[in-house]
């Protein structure tokens, strides 16, 4: 049964990820990394980023990572308060909260953040 809900919830993060258009460092000429690229709302930048640990235990601090239209995008990044040095969560039961059926990974943003895709 563990088994099937890690499946599970690896399929969902993929669904999500697929159908908000995410961009990964590893399929563009000048990305550096092989994660999502991820987009920072406060700074108008966007990051390429490397999967270190997936999924991680629900333990510490995290900060919440959005699939929307255009990828994944997240408030706070490098250099400001807020930003957790790549511990993300996903809400994947949508109920704005964070909680044991949420998904917990690290995936480090790598700077210069850029303007474009």
């Amino acid at each position: 049964m563990k088994v099937f809900k890690k499946s599970a919830i690896a399929c969902l993060i993929g669904a999500a990820m697929l159908t908000a258009g995410t961009v990964y460092a590893k399929d563009r000429d000048t990305g550096r990394g092989t994660g999502p690229v991820i987009f920072v709302t406060s700074q108008g930048l966007y990051y390429d980023s490397i999967v270190v640990a997936d999924p991680l235990p629900m333990k510490g601090r995290f900060q919440q990572l959005v699939p929307d239209m255009s990828g994944l995008s997240t408030e706070y990044g490098p250099g400001q308060p807020g930003h957790l040095g790549g511990r993300w969560w996903v809400d994947l039961n949508e109920n704005e909260m964070m909680d044991p059926e949420d998904h917990f990974f690290l995936c480090p943003l790598l700077g210069p953040g850029r303007d474009h895709l």
